[in-house]
């Protein structure tokens, strides 16, 4: 083959080499801004220009963001390339996240797991939603013990660890105890609702595989060559779920980062990376060091930090980028200094030129936010806090509850979501007697406005299957009387119409699909909506955002606060310090911030926090020792505060 080809000459060594191997097990180690993305695709235009048809090719991703850029690449790959084009080649390959995968295969099967086609989806506001009331109906307070039992039992579903399996463990302690009943309860509302939640979407598709042969066997036939982006981030459930796909030829390609894996505390096996190689050990392994993102400076300091873990692949990023500025630590006198700093430098910054899209602060910890929001208020510089999603926004909630409930009468929790929604005079009262199944015994009048409702349902839903997913958005936000109720109402309710509008401009994206297959995409998305998909193109802002929001985004400039020990490595109250491989993840998670910078990093921190209502006197975090002194410039010192005098937004700065 002439490996000099268009297609390929934009390739370096490395990654031909990657491009290249298509047949057996492979795995390419793809060091952070090494160009993964356009190795993967270019793997698929591959296999595709060597006459593998493109629904033979699979290839899986771990965010919406990641999934939609390579879906994009692929398309225009094929969309460039003369020869694919002149064959008409309208076919692309199945690229989706495990989630939308599995949300993919179920619908397809949904009868042999005994769910509609149009089962629902509990988002993790639904599901925290029931599991509260399941712990109310335990006379147990949720306050106390809501998020601890949800991360215990999406844990175990990660693990592949059923109610059933749970529950067998007899484990008596209060926790385990109390974490079985609800789940119980929990499951039990799923069925009623004919529902799954975002784990089920996972285990619900491993069952099927599992369970039934032909479907199996149907999977294994359409998906001959497997790709699997993020590889060290894979779960239990999701490394079955690859290996089941497998057929005998092995053709599974997976590209990670052993040094980027920081998902353990929810699942990830970092061994399932670590082990390909004696799990496949005629794998063809390739390395990708050249890093096309940072200068050699903050190379230097990510190789330095990463290479003290033990639990790794051996490797050193190098870039033929700039040498660029040296990381410059900024240490506070307290939250608020640290935090004016890092806002007036971002101002500065702006003010050079720089757009404020380029900046990135991150943080270890949510609770960081507040200081910092309230700094870049006062400084008056535009910000985007990552995380504000807007598929969880009332009135877009209230929209797609009415898809639902038109599509799945049986979905209760839609449907008392938006019985009085406008307001109908249906209250909880006769709401509790309809889930009670006594609405024969309501008032004639009460009956003949829930009646109504239904026979408006009825209409949403045969709308729906035969219009544009636009319109129907129109349709629904008109017969349901909201637009009428809102453009009526107060400013907030103004904004909440004008915010339905921007949920059916949104959904003129998903015209082109078949109603119904538009609308269940639009459904799908909406629930499987990640932090990344709430930062929109259209806002123009400093991005503020935790490390673990930041992996897989870049910026020119980019601060990374709170670096003090036990905030960055992060040890929760009463939480003994991190040892051994639960120590590296906290190291890999500062390399993951660091190599978000293209030109520019910030490090900061604070002599003394308020934490909990008590201010704490810290040190300076464990990471910023691990670095060479020839690679840090120390920031002079301000003491920072409202300027006297009054002048909201002024403040003064006094170096000493």
């Amino acid at each position: 083959m002439n490996t000099t080809s268009d297609y390929l000459s934009g390739l370096n060594d490395k990654q031909k080499i990657a491009v290249l191997a298509t047949e057996g097990p492979v795995l390419i180690i793809a060091g952070a801004g090494a160009g993964k993305t356009k190795t993967i695709t270019h793997r698929i235009l591959h296999l595709i220009k060597q006459g593998i048809h493109p629904h033979n090719i699979l290839a899986i991703t771990f965010t919406n963001k990641a999934g939609k850029e390579m879906r994009e690449r692929v398309e225009h790959l094929l969309l460039a390339d003369p020869v694919l084009k002149a064959q008409n080649h309208n076919a692309v390959p199945f690229v989706s996240t495990f989630h939308s995968l599995g949300v993919f295969m179920i619908k397809q099967w949904a009868d042999r797991l005994g769910l509609p086609r149009h089962f629902g989806i509990f988002d993790k506001t639904d599901s925290k939603k029931a599991l509260k009331k399941a712990l109310e109906s335990l006379n147990v307070e949720p306050k106390e013990h809501l998020d601890k039992v949800a991360g215990i039992i999406s844990r175990e579903k990660g693990l592949g660890v059923s109610y059933e399996q749970f529950v067998s463990r007899q484990s008596y302690d209060f926790t385990s105890d109390i974490t079985g009943r609800a789940w119980k309860i929990y499951e039990d509302t799923l069925r009623k609702e004919k529902a799954l939640d975002f784990d089920d979407l996972l285990l619900k598709s491993l069952e099927l595989l599992e369970k039934h042969l032909d479907i199996r066997t149907y999977y294994q036939n359409l998906w001959q060559y497997v790709h699997v982006d993020e590889y060290q981030d894979t779960n239990k459930v999701q490394h079955k779920l690859i290996d089941i796909l497998l057929d005998k030829n092995q053709n599974l390609c997976v590209v990670g980062d052993v040094d980027q894996s920081i998902y353990g505390w929810r699942g990830a096996e970092i061994k399932n990376m670590l082990s390909f190689e004696k799990k496949y050990p005629h794998a063809h392994v390739v390395l990708l060091e050249q890093n096309y993102r940072s200068t050699k400076m903050i190379l230097k300091v990510a190789n330095e930090v990463i290479s003290k873990n033990k639990w790794r692949i051996p490797k050193n990023l190098f870039t033929e980028n700039t040498e660029g500025e040296k990381v410059s630590v900024y240490e506070g006198f307290n939250e608020v200094d640290e935090a004016h700093f890092i806002a007036q430098r971002s101002k500065e910054i702006i003010e050079s030129g720089i757009k404020p899209d380029e900046i990135a602060v991150l943080f270890r910890a949510n609770f960081q936010s507040r200081i910092l929001e309230e700094a870049f208020l006062a400084y008056g510089v535009p910000y985007q806090m990552l995380g504000t999603k807007f598929f969880e926004r009332k009135e877009i909630k209230d929209m797609l509850s009415y898809i639902k409930s038109a599509l799945n009468p049986e979905s209760s929790l839609d449907l008392a979501r938006i019985i009085n929604v406008p307001p109908r005079g249906i209250g909880k009262v006769t709401l509790d007697k309809i889930e009670a199944g006594e609405e024969a015994g309501l008032p004639i009048k009460t009956q003949e406005k829930i009646r109504l409702f239904k026979e408006m349902l009825v209409r949403i839903k045969g709308f729906m299957l035969t219009h544009k997913v636009s319109e129907s958005m129109r349709y629904i936000v008109d017969i349901s009387g909201m637009q009428e109720a809102y453009a009526k109402g107060n400013d907030e309710d103004q904004e909440r119409l004008e915010n339905i509008m921007e949920l059916v401009t949104l959904a003129t994206g998903y015209d082109e699909l078949l109603p119904e297959e538009g609308i269940e995409q639009l459904l799908t998305d909406a629930a499987l909506v990640s932090d990344q998909d709430s930062l929109k193109k259209e806002t123009t802002g400093v991005k503020l955002m935790t490390v673990h929001s930041s992996k897989g985004l870049e910026f020119d400039y980019v601060f990374i606060s709170g670096m003090e020990e036990d905030l960055f490595p992060h040890r929760r109250f009463g939480e003994k310090k991190k040892e051994g491989e639960e120590s590296e993840e906290e190291r890999r998670l500062f390399y993951v911030a660091v190599t978000r910078a293209r030109k520019k990093l910030y490090l900061t921190l604070a002599q003394m926090r308020t934490i909990f209502g008590s201010k704490q006197i810290n040190t300076p975090s464990q990471f910023i020792a691990d670095i060479n002194e020839d690679f840090l410039d120390q920031e002079k010192k301000s003491m920072m505060g409202p300027a006297r005098g009054g002048g909201g937004g002024r403040y003064f700065s006094i170096d000493f």
